[in-house]
């Protein structure tokens, strides 16, 4: 149910290989509303973060990659309006829809980062995993319950170090961010959490799929 704070909502998974190279010509093909969200995430991902973007989740939204655990669209707006201040440009070069449920979109990106600080670009293939709202799956406008980013073939653990760095992370991101456009999301920190589920090596309730060919149903 929609009502369900976004902790119930991640996809766990393994992965058969830890490449997730897009290739564009095999891209499931979307519904207007679908590709409105999915060009929204990219969007975000590419240093052009607005509130309506921002919108695309629910109060009680979880994001999840390597570096960050946001469990609220406060936290998240702290990130996504952090990443101009971080990057000099962040580039999509190529994307693959390779799933598309009702409640589930699933696609390979890659994302090149230009950092400000130093002058370098890194290119990232991840898979992006977009759990979506029940209430809004229907609807125009189309938002997200939880946002997972994987870079490699094991999924998260959310134990040890790395995590509670992850979450730190976050609510660090929170404290130096002033601007409107995070504050606008500020009634959002008391949005409905639960506790974190732990999965120890990663692999504790991860479904092991085949993520190297396209999958077309």
């Amino acid at each position: 149910m929609s009502s369900a704070p976004g902790e119930q909502f991640e996809v766990r998974q393994t992965s058969t290989s830890e490449d997730y190279t897009p290739d564009p010509s095999n891209s499931i093909k979307l519904s207007p509303q679908r590709q409105a969200l999915v060009d929204d995430i990219i969007a975000l991902y590419s240093c052009e973060p607005t509130i309506r973007r921002v919108e695309r989740y629910t109060s009680d939204c979880v994001y999840d990659d390597q570096f960050v655990y946001a469990n609220d669209r406060y936290k998240m707006a702290g990130q996504w309006f952090a990443l101009p201040k971080l990057f000099k440009a962040s580039v999509n070069e190529r994307y693959e829809i390779i799933k598309n449920d009702r409640d589930l979109i699933q696609f390979k990106n890659e994302q090149s980062w230009t950092f400000k600080l130093i002058p370098k670009t890194a290119t990232i293939n991840a898979l992006v995993s977009l759990s979506l709202d029940p209430d809004t799956v229907d609807s125009d406008f189309i938002q997200v319950k939880y946002h997972k980013d994987q870079a490699n073939d094991k999924d998260y653990s959310h134990e040890g170090v790395g995590f509670s760095f992850k979450k730190w992370q976050a609510d660090k991101v929170m404290q130096n961010m002033d601007s409107e456009e995070v504050k606008y999301f500020e009634k959002d920190k008391g949005a409905a959490k639960e506790p974190v589920r732990k999965y120890g090596s990663g692999e504790g309730a991860a479904e092991k799929v085949d993520h190297t060919t396209s999958d077309k149903s």
